[in-house]
């Protein structure tokens, strides 16, 4: 038996164990094991995606667990590298959830139910990258949604918005369930079988314009699950609601599936198709990295900033997988090959620096009992360990050396530049704007993390929460050092990954193109005559660094003059943290340049004195930025909804009469259809 069948035969047994251990284990002890085993899960089904990533593939077949289809499994490096990314964080989280869930006692993450939701949750993340057949796919792919949706709902009875959140949630995830429901049974029943082989063999015979109808319908449903705009309004609402550690596994792992089905169903059983296709996976990809970042930058709350985030990445993920679209219509695999290698890279690395950002919001929120930026601050000095993962997390969200993020886009940003070489209008056009895409997305989230460090971290403490927090447990602690550790790799070794991802990249069509070589310790692009190396760069960012605190601090000691003065205030006293940028303040600059995008909604109140027009008691001020597309695409079907719904309300009056003749003439319809089509 080989390690793949063997591991995933683990990962499902473990998975099984844990939700029964959590629903019927007593409280104490409970969260150990149930983050024992769900970690198990987690290790099992990472090494069985290293595995297929090392060259191994496996198929099987079950035919008695589902009624009439059976189920299919396969690996291959595509679903490998998805089902390590997984498990890795599956791993590192369920240790960080031991450490969050003795916090919660027998009420929200640390309940029967959420614990025993939490191993399922992680083994459908596992599991569905290796998915062979329609019906298994759907089904692997509703439990992933069922459990991440109850687990949302783990702190239902402490606030009203998680409730609100949850239908948000549900909603969108279902509308996207009917629509890949839709896509994938007119594509089975034109390929003339259900399976994924079936469905590869089938795809030559199906008309362009059954492709094109598959590929959009599926595609909506894929992008709604990683968050794309204008899919994205369950993201913001449910990421910063669920418990600290299910945000991190739906935000660095289920996000990823939807761009696995896209990749999948694209490129492996589709085979590509015409270039709208692809333009229209770039539009909604760059859409979602700009306006998901601004929706960030102007976000107060920690954990809907991260969300926005979220969103952004899985922009520039989309970016990524339209441009390889776009290079293999055009004819140049190498390209295409070279865009896909980015595109998953970056999969890798934002699952490694997200999770590790939720898990420090979740110890600042375990620490504080607040998420509010403007209500925070002094969390460097009473939370060290915490700040300096954050700040980690965060160097690796903004792109720049020496953070994980900033290969992979630099990767991007290669296969757009040079793709310029392709020949065509389409490409002349769409590729500078992805590449201003990418640099102002990059720029943006530069003044995001400088805002969340600076105002939650660095600043002084504004509530008494704030300055008498305290650092989070050590297994909290533990399990984000796995991920900021996982980060440092990335960051200086991404070349490991080069030969797994020329084999994910082989997987659905672009086999030699070889886009990532080089080693460890370099990167290099054969194609495109480029090569670089993180760990040099960062030797050298460090020996400058060091260099420049070392001159700064000299030449300071050299001027430093002893005075006992008191240093002239204007009379206004010393800075109180009232005086400090908040988040909103800080943010507001930025606000102006985008206002028309924004459209930020601003209130001022002013309360007189009584009997006086001239003196004033109260003045109250209110900034709010909603965001727009929710405001403009959603609200008004929602409001015709529930217009349609009151209306409907008079047709039920309660007289059986009017019943009777409901069905009445509801059967004399049916009668003259009948005819009519007879």
């Amino acid at each position: 038996m080989s390690l793949i069948p063997a591991a995933l035969a683990t990962a499902t047994g473990l998975g099984v164990a844990g939700a029964a251990a959590g629903l019927v284990l007593p409280q104490r002890g409970r969260g150990a094991v149930v983050g024992v085993l769900t970690a198990g899960v987690g290790v099992a089904g990472g090494a069985s995606g290293v595995a297929a990533l090392g060259g191994s593939r496996w198929s099987a077949e079950i035919p008695g667990l589902l009624p009439l289809a059976g189920t299919h499994f396969a690996v291959d490096a595509l679903s490998g590298l998805f089902m390590a990314v997984a498990g890795a964080v599956v791993a590192a989280v369920a240790v960080y959830g031991v450490g969050y869930a003795a916090g919660h006692g027998a009420h929200g993450f640390g309940s029967r139910g959420a614990q025993g939701l939490l191993p399922l949750f992680a083994l459908t993340l596992v599991l569905v990258p290796a998915a062979a057949s329609v019906s298994t796919f759907l089904l692997l792919w509703e439990l992933m949604a069922l459990t991440s949706l109850l687990l949302v709902m783990a702190e239902h009875g402490a606030r009203a918005s998680v409730r609100e959140a949850a239908v948000w949630y549900a909603v969108m995830t279902h509308l996207g369930l009917v629509l890949l429901l839709a896509g994938l049974s007119v594509f089975a029943s034109q390929a003339g079988g259900e399976t994924f082989a079936a469905l590869r063999t089938g795809t030559a015979g199906t008309s362009p314009t059954v492709r094109g109808l598959v590929f959009v319908l599926t595609a909506t449903a894929f992008t709604s699950k990683a968050g794309l705009v204008p899919l994205h309004a369950w993201l913001p609402r449910a990421h910063p609601e669920a418990p600290s550690a299910v945000s991190a596994l739906m935000s660095a792992a289920m996000v990823n599936l939807g761009v696995y089905g896209l990749v999948r169903v694209g490129f492996d059983l589709l085979g590509g198709g015409p270039a709208w296709w692809w333009l229209l996976v770039m539009a909604m990809g760059g859409l979602s990295a700009v306006y998901g970042i601004l929706q960030a930058a102007m976000a107060s709350d920690l954990k809907r900033l991260l969300a926005y985030s979220t969103s952004e990445n899985m922009g520039l993920v989309v970016l990524g997988v339209g441009a390889a679209g776009l290079f293999a219509h055009a004819g140049d695999k190498a390209l295409a090959g070279l865009a896909l290698a980015a595109a998953l890279l970056h999969v890798v690395n934002h699952s490694a620096f997200k999770s590790l950002l939720f898990g420090a919001a979740g110890s600042v929120l375990r620490a504080t009992g607040e998420r509010n930026l403007d209500l925070l601050g002094g969390l460097r000095a009473r939370m060290p360990i915490t700040a300096g993962l954050f700040a980690l997390g965060a160097l690796g969200a903004v792109a720049l050396p020496p953070g994980n993020g900033f290969i992979s886009e630099w990767l991007l940003l290669q296969s757009m530049i040079h793709g310029l070489a392709v020949p065509g209008v389409t490409t002349a056009i769409v590729l500078p704007l992805a590449v201003a895409v990418i640099a102002l997305s990059a720029g943006l989230a530069a003044v995001v993390f400088v805002k969340a460090l600076g105002v939650g971290f660095f600043a002084r403490p504004r509530t008494e929460q704030a300055a008498a927090a305290q650092e989070s447990p050590l297994l909290m602690l533990a399990g984000m050092g796995l991920l900021a550790a996982l980060c440092t790799a990335l960051a200086l070794v991404p070349g490991l990954l080069g030969d797994g991802l020329d084999r994910a990249v082989a997987a659905v069509g672009f086999a030699g193109t070889h886009p990532v070589s080089g080693g460890g310790l370099r990167v290099r692009l054969d194609e495109v005559s480029a090569s670089l190396s993180p760990l040099w760069m960062v030797a050298a960012l460090t020996v400058a660094l060091g260099a420049v605190t070392a001159t700064t601090t000299w030449a300071s000691r050299r001027q430093q003059r002893r005075t006992n003065a008191r240093l002239w205030d204007c009379g206004g006293g010393a800075p109180t943290p009232r005086m400090a940028y908040t988040a909103t303040s800080f943010a507001e600059p930025l606000q102006r340049v985008f206002d028309d995008v924004l459209a930020p909604e601003q209130d001022v109140d002013v309360t007189p004195v009584r009997e006086s027009a001239y003196l004033v008691e109260r003045v109250a001020f209110r900034n709010r930025v909603p965001d727009r597309i929710e405001y403009r695409l959603y609200r008004p079907v929602l409001d015709f909804l529930a217009a349609a719904g009151q209306s409907a309300r008079r047709l039920a009056g309660g007289s059986v009469h009017t019943y009777l003749g409901y069905g009445f003439f509801g059967l004399v319809a049916l009668l003259v259809v009948l005819v009519v089509g007879w």
